[in-house]
Order: C-alpha cells, then structure tokens, then sequence
C-alpha cells in the first residue's frame, strides 16, 4: 500500500544519510543493516481527476426480428376517384329471334284501270285460284317416329297424337284411313275401345281385342317378348299431327323407283312410299285409299305396324304382313310381269320393288293468314 512505499523510501534516505556521515570522518562503511519492518499504512491519497473519455465500441449486431403487432382498424373510406376513359366498343352482338308473322293488312282499293296489254303468245297458263273464304282441307302427317310431324306450309296443326291404322274386336276389324283424322287419337291405350253387349254391361281390355299402331322401329326383333311397360311401349308407337288448310291435296304414285311430279296447279308436301294396305291373323286388316295422303308414307318399313293385345302388351309378329305398290319394271317374259320375283333385302326392295309417291296441294293464292280460319 502507500504507506509500504513510504516506509522504504524513508529507509534508503536514512542509508545514504549514514554514508555520507562515515565518508566525512573517513571511517570505513558498515554493513548493512537489516531490512526495517513494514511501515504502517498510510492514508488514502486524495481522488484523481477523471480520465479521457473512452473511444466508441464496436456496432453491435441486428437484434431479432419483433412479433407482429395487431391489424389496425380499417380506415375511412377515400374520396371517390376520377371518372375513367371511356372503354372500345365491343363485338356486336348475335341477332336476335326471328319476330313474330306480322297480321295480313286490309284489302287495298282497287287500282287504276292499266294500259291495254299486248297480245299474248300462243299457250295457255293455268292461273293459282284466289282464296278467300276457302274450305277448310285436312290432312294428317305420320312421322313413323317418336317426333311429332310438322305440317306442310299453309297448314296449321289442329291437334296431335299416336299413329292408329286399325282396330280388331270379336274378329272383326276397322281401319282408320291414314290420311283421314281419325287415324290420329290424343292419347295412346294398348287397345283404345271396349265391348257393350245387351247386359248393360260393357268390358274393356278383353284378350281377343286387338289394336295395331304405326311404328317407329324398320328393323325390330321378332323375337323380341311382348311389351307390357307402357315407358317400353310408347317410344315404339309413331307419333302424328292433324293439319288443317285452304289448299285440296291429292296423292300421285310413280309405279317406278323414281319420285312423280305434281299435277299442273299443285306443289309438292311430300314424298314416300306407296302404301296399299296391312293384314294380321284372321280375316283382318285395313286399307287406304289411294288418292289419300295416308298411301304415301315417308319411310319404308318392315313391318310397318306393331300389335297391341287387350291384355295389355304389345310385340311385333311374323304373321303381321305389309302390302306396298309394287315397280312396273320393263321384262321381255310373256304373261303377267313380276309373278314369282323375290327381292332379298331392303336396299334391293327399295331399288326394285317398291313405288315411290308424291302428296301435292292445290296452289291457292290466299288473302289471309290460315290461322284465321282455325
């Protein structure tokens, strides 16, 4: 401590004191002493000043990242911005639905009384009939699918239904011509009729009843088994529409494989095949007339029609036969033509066999929509 190095120094002062007396007086030095004892310890000395400041330390390194704090709350709405420059022009759009046939205006005045016209040539024009309190005409169309038929052009439907060619009670049958109303019943019942008898009593669905529908399928299974659905039965069953107009119709059949034209005055509605008649078990069956458009069937199936039983079923069976005009095909043989001939499937049948027609209406230049008189 202090008072140590205090002590010591006083001790070397007081050798050299010693010295210096011995080399006065000449005498020789003396050894040396003993060391002295530690001195006390001397009193604290007063506080320094304070030191320079010391120079910076070294930048410490970046702390962790913090947590999160908290969303804020959602802040006021901002002012509205400024309008945007106007957007191109877009794609035109596609057009729309074809509007509604606008009514027939009145019947104009009479005009002038026109120059007197040039002689004409030789020949003689067949004029289109003006109509205009004409007749109603009635025509019905089988599509032999499961589609309703549309009606010809200046026709308008007056009902549709099911394709019905004829019906068999107690072994008696009834047709019902194609062409003719009747042929086209609203709703579809395996067999559409019940029996009467003087008991007062009257029964329907009897097992010897019969009903026979155009149908919709040219190449069904014979061996197929009865239907006794009516979900299975009805998509076989064709379906018709009953077409009312001021025009008369006729039919035309070719008696070839080739398409006959209308008769001057008339245009086509249809063409198809020449129809004559269909049979089943027994003596029944039906036929049509052959001027009616009932004779022309648009397509050419075998069979044409499908039996339904009063039991509730209906199938097609082998003994269901189909009568077509046949082609007058040129032949050198002598006698009947066609005696024996056999044609071997469709395509050779349509080829050969059977004849083509025409339905074709009166041209009548009318004055009125035909919806008027419906």
């Amino acid at each position: 401590g202090i008072n140590a190095e205090y002590g010591k120094q006083w001790y070397q002062r007081r050798v050299r004191e010693a010295v210096v007396s011995t080399q006065s007086t000449g005498g020789r030095n003396g050894t040396d002493g003993a060391p002295g004892k530690d001195g006390a310890d001397g009193a604290d000395g007063a506080d320094g000043i304070p030191g320079l400041p010391g120079t910076s330390g070294m930048k410490g390194v970046a702390g962790a990242d913090g947590a999160s704090g908290d969303q804020g709350a959602v802040g006021d709405d901002g002012p509205d911005g400024l309008d945007g420059i106007s957007g191109a022009d877009g794609d035109a759009g596609d057009d729309g639905d074809e509007g509604d046939e606008g009514e027939y205006g009145e019947t104009g005045d009479d005009g002038d009384q026109g120059p007197e016209g040039e002689d004409g040539g030789c020949g003689c024009v067949i004029p289109e009939t003006t109509c205009k309190m004409c007749d109603m005409h009635v025509l019905t169309r089988h599509s032999q699918t499961d589609a309703i038929p549309t009606c010809p052009d200046g026709f308008s439907s007056l009902w549709t239904g099911y394709s019905l060619v004829y019906l068999e009670g107690n072994g008696h049958s009834v047709e019902q011509e194609l062409g003719s109303s009747g042929s086209c019943l609203e709703e579809f019942q395996t067999v559409p009729m019940m029996q009467c008898s003087g008991d007062e009593a009257c029964r329907h669905g009897l097992r010897t009843d019969k009903a026979f529908w155009l149908a919709t399928d040219g190449s069904p299974d014979m061996t197929e088994k009865p239907m006794n659905n009516l979900d299975d039965m009805i998509p076989r069953i064709s379906r018709c529409n009953v077409c009312g107009g001021p025009s008369k119709v006729v039919t035309r059949h070719s008696f070839t494989s080739e398409t006959p034209a209308c008769p001057d005055g008339f245009h086509e509605i249809w063409t198809g095949y020449s129809y004559l008649m269909g049979t089943s078990s027994g003596d029944s069956g039906s036929g049509q007339e052959l001027s009616s458009a009932g004779s022309c069937l648009e397509n050419f199936y075998i069979p044409t029609f499908i039996e339904c039983l009063g039991r509730g079923t209906c199938a097609f069976y082998i003994n269901n036969i189909d009568y077509w005009l046949a082609q007058n095909q040129e032949t050198t043989q002598p006698g009947m033509w066609g005696m024996g001939s056999v044609y071997d499937g469709v395509a050779q049948i349509l080829d050969e066999g059977v004849a083509r027609c025409a339905v074709c209406a009166k041209n009548v230049r009318y004055i009125y929509s035909p919806k008027d008189q419906l």
